[in-house]
């Protein structure tokens, strides 16, 4: 028997036969060609056929995994459109003479080690994408098949490491869990793992032998270790603690219909976040209380020009109705960073996640914002809705912001277009916003703190950078004290206040976060129920 350590990404245990996964390599080789025009359009053809491939994807992870999830096919989308990569490969075969895979695949290099240079993390992490990109398109131009799992039966995943795309593209039915030695627990095939329900270890100090392939292995996302070939024993041992895991899921349905109040009598709300409207199922089967984060940014993504008012309308009455008066609180517009639309042409920047994104576009893009706006106000006659906004830093963007919501009230009124009361709130997400609540209070109806983002702000981390998981720490005092700061100051004027991050999902802090005085905790549909359990243990 063998055991590996590394990190959990889900915290289940999984047992089965392993599958020894390794990326199918093709022999890329430099030909001359004679015709370079012919030889582009066979690249402008590729380029196309994975666009489509890329779509594909973008759809299959919205279902299984959710909208926020899915957008880094969408990045991948823009990145085959990118001017400046296009003309490269282009040139190349023009000027060298070169069959388009060679082309492709060179480019792709000195893309990829140009982002890496890179001291931005954002950028930085660009260069896994565009060697993602890079590969399909070579793939397509050298009749290359698409890589997947041959096994009848569901397997447990070994691999160096997975790419969005290739976890994506994978069978779920055919695997129980995987294990990669490359990755971080904050990576997009994490994040997509985690959403998916697979249990997963990234960084695991396990060898890639041919061995392997077909022995019993179990995954144990609890203790962070993956088994491999475990004696009888230990094997009854490992199978009876799935057995004690899955009871234990059991046991969590049971408190489906219970409210979420402490055995002393303290009662919060527990909602959902989702980033769709097929998130409203999974949000309806965990009886969540509400809707605390509607990611609307999905609307415009995977589109070639801004979605219309009644577009936005249908797709926001349809998850108001189906929620049936529960509460839908929707986030507006929040791209820019590692969200890109492509229409919006907004200008590259160094550093992105600080840069030109969420409510500083739409203040200065009155137009989309009122369209957004208009809609949200129209389906709120149909349910129960509320309205808050991102990345503000001060009480100006609030009182502009209130302006431009009265505008668009007065004109639905003038119009004879009904819609009902909308409580407005504001995501307090940066130091800033924390530090200035008792301000910021006065101008709003209720404060929802976005744990992630005030998170890798306060502390100067980028928390996609793996190589700051050792400095990484989301219980830091200093997040904790101005969480804290940011409740008793919407108190002491009388509004609520939420979390809506990642943090709220993390049932060690939920003591802490009622003592706090928290109004609710939002967090993914397949946490509501654990935070639940927690909060009546309390």
């Amino acid at each position: 028997m063998l055991k590996c350590s590394g990190k959990s990404v889900l915290k289940g245990i999984a047992a089965g036969k392993i599958y020894l996964y390794r990326k199918k390599e093709f022999v890329l080789t430099q030909d001359k060609v004679e015709d370079a025009d012919a030889e582009i359009k066979r690249f402008e053809e590729a380029r196309q056929k994975a666009c489509g491939q890329l779509e594909a994807l973008y759809q299959k992870a919205v279902k299984e995994a959710g909208e926020e999830q899915a957008m880094i096919f969408d990045v991948h989308r823009m990145m085959l459109d990118d001017g400046d990569y296009l003309d490269a490969i282009r040139q190349k075969i023009r000027d060298a003479k070169v069959n388009a895979a060679y082309a492709v695949s060179t480019t792709g290099d000195e893309f990829a080690e140009m982002f890496a240079s890179m001291d931005d993390d954002y950028m930085k992490a660009r260069s896994a994408d565009v060697l993602d990109i890079s590969k399909r398109v070579a793939r397509i131009l050298m009749g290359a098949d698409e890589e997947g799992i041959d096994s009848r039966e569901p397997v447990i995943l070994l691999a160096d490491d997975l790419s969005p795309s290739e976890t994506m593209q994978l069978d779920k039915s055919k695997i129980l869990a995987f294990v990669t030695k490359g990755g971080s627990t904050n990576s997009h095939t994490a994040i997509l793992a985690r959403s998916m329900n697979i249990p997963a270890l990234v960084q695991a100090d396990v060898e890639l032998k041919e061995e392997y392939n077909g022995l019993t292995g179990v995954v144990d996302g609890i203790e962070g270790i993956f088994y491999i070939d475990p004696e009888p024993a230990e094997l009854t041992e490992l199978l009876n603690r799935k057995k004690e895991a899955d009871q234990a899921q059991a046991q969590l349905e049971r408190l489906k219909g219970l409210d979420n109040v402490t055995s002393d009598g303290r009662r919060i709300n527990v909602y959902a976040n989702i980033g769709s409207v097929e998130d409203v199922d999974k949000v309806l089967a965990s009886d969540a209380g509400g809707i605390g984060l509607f990611r609307s940014e999905f609307i415009y993504l995977g589109r070639e020009d801004y979605p219309t008012e009644e577009e936005q309308f249908e797709i926001y009455k349809e998850v108001i109705s189906k929620m049936g008066g529960k509460k839908v609180i929707i986030r507006t517009l929040d791209i820019g960073a590692d969200k890109q639309v492509g229409y919006f042409n907004l200008p590259k920047e160094e550093n992105p996640a600080m840069g030109y994104r969420a409510i500083r576009i739409c203040l200065t893009r009155p137009e989309v914002f009122k369209t957004q706006l208009r809609a949200i106000y129209r389906a709120s006659a149909l349910g129960t809705a509320s309205i808050m906004f991102p990345m503000i830093i001060s009480t100006k963007e609030v009182r502009q912001i209130r302006k431009i919501v009265e505008e668009v009230k007065q004109e639905l009124a003038a119009e004879g277009k009904p819609f009902g009361e909308v409580e407005l709130g504001i995501m307090v997400e940066t130091p800033a916003a924390a530090i200035i609540s008792d301000e910021l209070a006065k101008e709003v109806d209720f404060f929802s703190i976005g744990t992630n983002d005030l998170t890798q702000y306060t502390l100067a981390i980028d928390r996609q950078n793996q190589k700051l998981d050792g400095f990484f720490d989301a219980h830091h005092e200093a997040v904790l004290r101005l969480i804290r700061m940011t409740v008793e100051n919407a108190h002491a004027a009388g509004i609520w206040c939420g979390i809506c991050g990642e943090l709220g999902a993390d049932t060690t802090l939920t003591k802490t976060f009622l003592d706090m005085g928290l109004d609710e905790l939002s967090v993914s549909p397949a946490y509501v129920l654990s935070v639940r359990k927690a909060v009546r243990e309390i």
